[in-house]
């Protein structure tokens, strides 16, 4: 793919995406201005890896658009000493920003097909894939310092919450009313709450619907 010249590519990305949307942290922008986005793409869709939407990766699945992960990172605020999870891990180029920010990484994927991606992508990386059911999360490698549900969830489940280090972060989009919010969280004092600070498209995460009410019409 020479015809593609994919460090101005990211440079552009950086300059015109996220600069401009309010990620600001250096950290942030340095290490995705360093992971080659196309890598984690189909190769028909490659002309589009950088584009400021949401790709789609097949399966019903797509790569969160690079506005949504940097402001999600940005505000989270990752330290270089934490343990992070990385819940809907695609084919792993959240896990490969993140690897650059904190001290280790789990991510976990429930399509093998995505997560067979992520460990090509990932080929020679320290970040440990898991397969497993993302409304689970990965009690066992936890608990963890900053959990990313690097998608639009319409909640988050308690069991993930529960895998929070007291004082710990997580960040996802939630979709309220067909809108997805970015948003953070910390677990304090045995308790969790989340706050939104911009609505952006989102990547919609399988599993995670809010269950729904039924309505009985009263016979006339």
């Amino acid at each position: 793919m020479t015809e593609y010249n994919f460090e101005h590519m990211r440079r552009a990305m950086v300059a015109s995406q996220l600069r401009t949307t309010g990620v600001a942290d250096p950290r942030v922008l340095a290490a995705m201005g360093a992971v080659p986005r196309e890598r984690f793409v189909p190769t028909e869709r490659i002309p589009v890896a950088y584009a400021d939407a949401p790709v789609p990766l097949g399966n019903g699945r797509a790569l969160n658009s690079p506005m949504a992960l940097g402001r999600l990172l940005s505000e989270a605020r990752p330290r270089g000493d934490e343990r992070a999870l990385i819940v809907g891990a695609a084919t792993g180029y959240s896990a490969a920003v993140l690897e650059r920010l904190v001290g280790s990484v789990v991510a976990i994927e429930e399509d093998p097909e995505l997560l067979e991606e992520a460990r090509t992508a990932l080929e020679g990386s320290a970040v440990e894939l898991i397969q497993a059911p993302l409304t689970e999360g990965h009690a066992k490698g936890g608990p963890y310092d900053l959990i990313l549900i690097d998608g639009a969830v319409e909640q988050v489940p308690q069991a993930i919450v529960d895998q929070l280090v007291e004082g710990g972060q997580l960040a996802a989009g939630i979709m309220e009313q067909g809108v997805s919010r970015l948003s953070v969280g910390r677990r304090a004092g045995g308790g969790f709450g989340m706050t939104a600070f911009s609505d952006a498209a989102a990547a919609m995460l399988p599993g995670f619907a809010k269950a729904r009410a039924f309505n009985f019409d009263r016979a006339e």
